[in-house]
């Protein structure tokens, strides 16, 4: 088994509004609560507990060394700046080793797949983390999934595919999609595309005029047309009856 990181820390008595202060000291605020365990206000180095952070992240086991023991924990509901995303306050979860614990562990993909790079589709990731069971020492730092067989439109990769430890237990609803590839082009933008052509298409044919259509007013006349006055000139005067 892999060596757990170390991060030391004391009890902590500023509280509150004070808390301020602690960071801007260098100083990072924490508080360890756990299953039958009264909750202590604890501070550590902020370097010491972003290098804990970066190593262990919130699945991997941490032995805490506060007040003289030391306590496993998990580093749980990290509070971050919004803007610079620094950490601004944790909870370390102590556990029992020997009770199986419930946590998120992030999923990472392996490889590229041939749909990709035959250039037929795009990988789309729906689910970047999964909820589990274990024992806090068989917990894993996170879940990878190899996605260099996925060829195809359509195919995809769901939680009941993921390779987990005998230990570990997958709570997230099986079907659920991890991974899929999706077209290119999707059908709502083919659609888009038809309906624009089909609306160049109409405006080109009421621009064209009409087969056989009547001649606009002042246009010439059919030819042997002759004018109604015309007809009246050669019209015989009726005789008249003696």
């Amino acid at each position: 088994m892999a060596k757990k990181p170390t991060l030391k820390a004391e009890k902590r008595d500023a509280l509150g509004k004070k808390v301020k202060k602690l960071r801007k000291n260098g100083i990072f605020p924490a508080n360890i609560y756990g299953k039958g365990i009264k909750s202590l206000a604890v501070q550590a180095p902020f370097k010491d507990f972003e290098a804990t952070y970066k190593e262990a992240g919130e699945t991997g086991l941490i032995d805490l060394e506060v007040g003289g023991e030391t306590r496993p924990v998990l580093i749980h509901n990290v509070q971050k700046d919004y803007i610079t995303k620094i950490p601004l306050h944790a909870d370390f979860y102590q556990v029992n080793l020997k009770e199986k614990v419930k946590t998120f562990v992030p999923v990472t993909t392996i490889g590229e797949p041939k749909a990709i790079t035959d250039k037929l589709g795009l990988l789309m990731q729906t689910l970047n983390e999964v909820e589990v069971e274990a024992l806090p020492a068989d917990l894993p730092e996170k879940i990878e999934v190899n996605i260099e067989h996925l060829t195809n439109v359509g195919d995809q990769i769901t939680i009941g595919d993921l390779k987990v430890g005998s230990g570990v237990t997958v709570l997230t609803e099986p079907a659920q999609i991890v991974v899929k590839i999706a077209e290119l082009v999707t059908k709502e933008a083919e659609k888009e595309a038809a309906a624009e052509a089909a609306a160049k298409e109409a405006a080109k044919a009421e621009a064209a005029p009409a087969e056989g259509e009547a001649p606009a007013e002042g246009e010439a006349k059919t030819e042997g047309e002759k004018p109604a006055e015309a007809q009246k000139e050669n019209k015989k005067p009726e005789e008249k009856s003696e």
